[in-house]
C-alpha cells in the first residue's frame, strides 16, 4: 500500500543490513558491498514492481481506499516508486552505522521500528479503520473499475467474518502469487547471511553456531516480525482507539494511549522479549 510501503522498504533495507551484521562490521565502504547490491536488486526487481502492479491493478486498495484511477496524480506514482528504493537505502545505511558501533540489537530494533510503523498503519490507519480498509476489495475478477467503494462499518463478529472473505479476493490472490516469488528470496538471503556470519564472530560456543539451522533462523525472524511487531501494532491500536463492540475494550485516546504503549513496549518488548529473540540470532548471551 502507498501509505505503508515507505516503512516496509525501510524495514527491508535495515533487515538486510542486520542479517549481514558481522560481514558489515569491518566494512569501510558499505555501499560497495555485495549485501548492498543485493538489497538494491531486491528493492528494484521485486519490491518496486510489486507495488506498481498493485497500484495499477487495484488503486483503491493500494491507496487504502482513498484513491481511484481518476484521482491519483502522476507525482504520487513517482514518489511511491522512488521512495520504495530510497527508504530501503536509508534503512540499510542507518543499520550499518549501528553495526559499526557493535550495536547489533540496535540494528534489529531499527528493523522492527520499520515493521511496527508499517503494521500500525495497516491495523489502525489514521482513523482506527486501517484493518477495515485492508480487508476490503472492491474489484471482482476481470473488473477494471471499483464495483462498490469502501465505507466504514460497525465492528462485530459478523463484520469480522465479512472481512475474512477478502482472503479469496483478486487482491489477496495477487498477493499470494507475489509472496511465493518474493518471500523465498528474503528468507534465503537473510538466513544465509546470518548463518555465514557466525563464522566471523567471536562466539564461545562454536557448536551452537553450527547446529542452528536456516529454518530456525527463519522462524525467529518471522516471530520478530509477525508476533513482536504486528502484535505491538495491534496493542497500540487497541489502546488508542479500541475495538469496543468486538472486544469490549476501552479506548484511551491518542495522547494517553501512545504514552501507555511506549511504557509497555519498552519494559516488555524492548528490554525483555526483543533482546531474548535477537540474541538467538546474534548468539550473544
Amino acid at each position: 500500500m502507498v501509505q505503508v510501503d515507505v516503512f516496509w522498504s525501510f524495514a527491508f533495507g535495515a533487515g538486510f543490513a542486520s542479517a549481514a551484521m558481522r560481514q558489515l562490521k569491518n566494512q569501510d565502504k558499505p555501499f560497495e558491498s555485495k549485501f548492498f547490491v543485493k538489497t538494491l536488486l531486491y528493492l528494484s526487481i521485486f519490491f518496486v514492481p510489486s507495488g506498481a502492479t498493485l497500484l495499477w491493478g487495484f488503486p483503491e486498495w493500494e491507496t487504502m481506499q482513498v484513491g481511484r484511477y481518476e484521482t491519483i496524480p502522476a507525482w504520487l506514482v513517482l514518489l511511491f516508486t522512488l521512495t520504495n528504493v530510497t527508504q530501503g537505502i536509508l534503512g540499510y545505511w542507518l543499520a550499518y552505522l549501528l553495526i559499526r558501533k557493535n550495536n547489533f540489537y540496535g540494528a534489529f530494533l531499527l528493523t522492527g521500528l520499520g515493521y511496527f510503523c508499517m503494521f500500525f498503519i495497516l491495523v489502525h490507519g489514521w482513523d482506527g479503520t486501517g484493518y477495515q480498509r485492508f480487508f476490503y476489495s472492491c474489484s471482482d475478477w476481470g473488473a477494471r473499475q471499483c464495483v462498490q467503494l469502501w465505507a466504514p462499518i460497525g465492528v462485530s463478529w459478523n463484520s469480522a467474518l465479512h472481512w475474512l472473505s477478502w482472503l479469496k479476493s483478486p487482491v489477496a490472490v495477487t498477493l499470494y502469487a507475489m509472496g511465493v516469488v518474493m518471500l523465498p528470496v528474503v528468507f534465503y538471503w537473510m538466513s544465509d547471511w546470518i548463518k555465514k556470519g557466525y563464522q566471523l564472530g567471536e562466539v564461545a560456543n562454536k557448536k551452537r553456531a553450527e547446529k542452528i539451522s536456516r529454518l530456525t533462523i527463519i522462524f525467529i525472524l518471522m516471530r520478530l516480525v509477525f508476533i513482536h511487531c504486528l502484535g505491538s501494532a495491534i496493542v497500540a491500536s487497541l489502546l488508542i482507539h479500541g475495538f469496543t463492540k468486538l472486544l469490549n475494550s476501552t479506548a484511551l485516546g491518542w495522547i494517553l494511549g501512545i504514552w501507555v504503549f511506549i511504557v509497555l513496549s519498552y519494559f516488555i518488548m524492548i528490554k525483555r522479549l526483543g533482546p531474548w529473540e535477537v540474541n538467538k540470532l546474534t548468539l550473544q548471551k
